[in-house]
């Protein structure tokens, strides 16, 4: 959006940037009726208290690399888990509409634009303890609460989304016993915890 105008008063460039294409053929609103560029961000602002917003604006800005008030599409997963979400790359790239890998590498947003994706990333229902313990007990073969660690090493480097083996070792280190079995509610508590 161009800036050399005085605030608050929009020119046609503006309102042009502004009006989807698609009401652009209806006859044209008075230049101050036009919305304002940040009118899409406010319904999702809404939704937050101002600290929140203020801590949002700050982790966001912590991603900045090039100080034009943007960050990368391959960024918004970090931020969203630096600000207490846990959303895989999959559904990242579907809030992102999709975009390839070079528009992954390549375009950038600013938090307007990243404010929407987080209050619907927030909204979504999160598992439980309960859900875990009860997703992890399918493996307790003999019933005993616990499940072999090389079979949880298995299932978390060959399903859902796909962890490294680094990953994993991080992730189990100190959990196995003696026999390689792991108490999977002690585990869901550690990994909840983590």
């Amino acid at each position: 959006m161009l800036q050399d105008h005085s605030p608050g008063t929009p020119t046609s460039v503006d309102f042009y940037l502004t009006v989807p294409p698609s009401t652009m053929a209806e006859p044209a609103p008075a230049p101050a009726e036009a919305p304002a560029a940040e009118a899409p961000a406010a319904p999702a602002a809404a939704d937050f208290t101002a600290d929140q917003l203020e801590d949002f604006k700050e982790a966001f800005g912590l991603f900045d690399r090039v100080g034009d008030s943007q960050v990368g599409f391959n960024q918004v997963a970090d931020i969203m888990r630096a600000l207490g979400q846990n959303p895989t790359n999959g559904e990242v790239k579907k809030l992102l509409g999709s975009p390839s890998p070079e528009d992954m590498e390549n375009k950038r947003m600013a938090f307007d634009a990243f404010l929407p994706l987080l209050k619907v990333q927030d909204s979504v229902v999160k598992g439980t303890y309960d859900d875990y313990v009860e997703g992890l007990r399918v493996f307790d073969k003999e019933g005993n609460g616990t499940v072999l660690g090389a079979e949880l090493r298995i299932v978390l480097g060959t399903m859902g989304e796909k962890m490294k083996e680094a990953e994993i070792d991080a992730l189990m280190q100190g959990q196995e016993d003696d026999n390689g079995a792991i108490n999977y509610e002690a585990f869901v508590k550690h990994v909840m915890s983590v």
